[in-house]
């Protein structure tokens, strides 16, 4: 059996040094505290290289040492873990309904969170919200500014152009917005931007139920409806870094025409249902039990949307046979579980696959596009990278360009 390959090129040992700390770094990460035996197991690297990167990863302040591990003979190993304060990170969702804007340590936690719901914020909008919380978050998690390692931005793509409901004709700016410049101030940060639905995919594998599945498919229900499949640990972009995109899939309507999943399965598209019934979103999102006639309209659309999501996770199945496929977003987890669960049921019942991944509400669910877009900055400076090794990808038309994988 032969596969489709990147071009192999060899590498030089400044290159593999550095890909072995961040391997090595981020086994600490998702291991949460291990010793230097088990690292050495995990990374498949010698214990002298692992002893010599530990001695460098404690000097640049990345790690620590965290106590020692009884119960063993002789002298107990003593454990590492990441340094919670080595660094900072900011990540920050826009989406058409809201903007989310989170700071994290190094552990991928959160220290501080602001939103705001506002349909279709324009980029001023969204800039203003950025500096007039920015310093404030710092200041009240105690953060120094000069910690923060970058700034990560999660947007869905073609947010200004795709055609929602209520999009007005001013929101065609996104489409020509430099991200860079539109956070330039009031902090010097790198910015890296990232699909939403691929930056929960990338926050999920990092800190979320990716650490135990290698292989998941991850369906983000904001505003509109995306997906990103993450294969052996790592994202898979697709040629043109457009994968996942189910939002875009056609499955029967109500009236048996085709029609897109996601203007059903969506915020935007329960908004519709919800308004057919004379109710508001804001009434079945809003904490608490939800008045009956609340409850009983989200129960017929999460049914409805079960049955358009059931093409695409037979498609997803058939073609890519994840282990789970992870459903998170804007949703209360409660509606989440139950649109798993119906899903589940009604695939099972509709297909033939000799292999059916479980629909399973992810573990970061309604700031997963932020918490990932704030790892962007870690991955990007200081954890594993795919095709590091590799001195040049192969891109468009087999032209060799730097590798630029995060």
């Amino acid at each position: 059996m032969t596969r489709d390959r990147p071009r192999l090129s060899g590498t030089n040992l400044e290159r593999a040094a550095d890909h072995n700390q961040r391997v090595t770094l981020h086994a600490i990460r998702v291991g949460g505290a291990l010793t230097r035996v088990e690292l050495a197991r995990i990374t498949g690297l010698t214990a002298p290289a692992i002893a010599n990167i530990a001695k460098r990863l404690l000097h640049d302040g990345l790690i620590e040492e965290a106590g020692q591990r009884r119960g063993a003979r002789g002298q107990p190993p003593t454990r590492l873990v990441v340094r919670r304060d080595a660094c900072y990170s900011i990540g920050i969702n826009v989406d058409r309904d809201h903007v989310t804007l989170v700071l994290v340590d190094f552990a991928g936690q959160t220290l501080a969170r602001r939103t705001e719901d506002i349909d279709f914020a324009l980029p001023r909008d969204v800039q203003a919200f950025y500096r007039r919380s920015v310093r404030a978050m710092l200041k009240g998690a105690g953060v120094d500014a000069a910690r923060l390692v970058g700034l990560g931005v999660a947007v869905p793509d073609d947010l200004g152009s795709i055609d929602l409901p209520g999009r007005p004709p001013t929101y065609a700016e996104w489409e020509t917005v430099d991200m860079a410049a539109l956070f330039a101030q009031p902090l010097a940060l790198p910015v890296f931007v990232e699909n939403d639905a691929a930056a929960a995919a990338t926050g999920e594998m990092q800190l979320g139920l990716g650490q135990r599945y290698g292989n998941f498919f991850y369906i983000l229900l904001s505003s509109g409806l995306g997906g990103g499949f993450v294969c052996d640990g790592a994202y898979a972009r697709g040629a043109r870094g457009r994968s996942g995109e189910l939002g875009f899939m056609l499955a029967p309507g109500e009236d048996g025409a085709p029609e897109q999943v996601q203007r059903l399965v969506s915020l935007s598209g329960l908004a519709e249902h919800l308004r057919g019934d004379g109710l508001s979103l804001a009434a079945a999102l809003r904490a608490g039990t939800p008045a009956p006639e609340v409850e009983r309209s989200v129960a017929r659309w999460i049914d409805r949307a079960a049955r358009r999501l059931c093409p695409p996770l037979d498609a997803i199945n058939c073609l890519i046979d994840p282990a789970v496929v992870l459903i998170g977003g804007r949703l209360p987890s409660a509606m989440l579980d139950a649109l798993a669960a119906r899903a589940n049921a009604l695939i099972a019942d509709a297909t033939d696959a000799p292999g059916i991944a479980p629909v399973v509400r992810a573990a970061l669910s309604e700031d997963a596009p932020a918490v990932g877009a704030a790892i962007l900055p870690f991955s990007h400076f200081l954890l594993p990278k795919p095709g590091a090794l590799w001195k040049v990808s192969v891109g468009e038309a087999g032209v060799p360009r730097e590798s630029t994988s995060l």
